[in-house]
């Protein structure tokens, strides 16, 4: 059997989170149409009979604008040199131009095996794909292309057999019945931070950490969690909070249910509204916070 390790590389909001769930099967990162939604490097695993692909979610390539965005940078191309093959995704609907070619060979000049995702093909006029993918190999990107649909799970398995292949031969690097290196905390606050970026707009929801500092699971198996939402701004705060404290009970209604969905069992929420001035630029609260150099 063959197994190793698979670095998800691409622009952000390419689809990287969203192909990496389909693929593994559960919901292992949180996704959002915002850019800067993973920002941790997170492990999905997909085991088969013939072999076992960890996949490593990276945070999209995004102009670094403060510290935090220079780390997810550095997280990405970390990931990118230490991984037996990468996975390149493009998000097709939004078309190809020169620098996704200049960007694609900058990771085929690592020398590691790669594949292109070209994503979103539902969304898209189908005479585009021919198109784009001839413009690939003109302009010296020498990988094997997979137009896919995530959210339709159009030729996900080819391109899983495909990835599996350049794999080395050996044992499995995770158990079966693991499917990410992340704990149910981690997750916890993930799944707040994602309903953040849906449900507000603008720069706030970039600014926004979420710390758990109470996770725990009581006698009768409904678990107390209490979050901290740290944002950058007094007037961030106000419209986290909304009038009447509306806007934040919808927000955390709808993470509550997905909390529940996750853990199998009621969730008892409790969340609170912090204050932590211009914190992505702060490398001692971007520390605590959970946000370390690249690693």
């Amino acid at each position: 059997m063959r197994s190793g390790t698979v670095a998800v590389i691409g622009k952000a909001n390419a689809g990287k989170s969203t192909l990496v769930n389909v693929l593994v099967g559960e919901k292992v990162a949180i996704v959002s149409p915002k850019p800067q939604t993973t920002r941790d490097r997170i492990m999905g695993v997909l085991t088969r009979e013939d072999g076992q692909i960890v996949f490593e979610d990276t945070p999209g390539i995004y102009r670094s604008r403060n510290a935090l965005t220079g780390l997810m940078m550095k997280t990405t191309e970390r990931t990118a040199k230490d991984v037996d093959a990468i996975l390149f995704v493009h998000d097709g609907h939004a078309g190809l131009h020169e620098d996704d070619i200049s960007l694609m060979k900058k990771y085929l000049a690592l020398g590691v095996p790669m594949i292109i995702a070209y994503t979103k093909t539902d969304i898209m006029p189908k005479e585009k794909i021919p198109a784009d993918v001839k413009a690939l190999y003109e302009g010296g990107v020498e990988a094997d292309v997979f137009p896919v649909s995530a959210r339709k799970g159009k030729n996900l398995k080819p391109l899983a057999d495909a990835l599996l292949a350049l794999l080395p031969e050996g044992e499995p690097l995770m158990p079966e019945n693991v499917v990410s290196d992340r704990s149910e905390r981690f997750m916890v606050g993930e799944l707040m931070r994602e309903k953040i970026l849906l449900k507000y707009e603008e720069e706030i929801p970039h600014g926004v950490a979420v710390l758990v500092n109470t996770f725990e699971k009581q006698e009768n198996g409904t678990y107390r969690i209490a979050l901290d939402v740290v944002c950058e701004k007094k007037n961030h705060k106000a419209i986290l909070i909304g009038k009447g404290g509306r806007a934040l009970k919808e927000t955390a209604s709808f993470a509550r249910k997905d909390m529940e969905k996750l853990l199998g069992a009621k969730v008892f929420l409790t969340v609170y509204v912090r204050v932590k001035e211009d914190w992505r630029d702060r490398e001692g609260l971007m520390r605590d916070f959970g946000y370390r150099d690249g690693e």
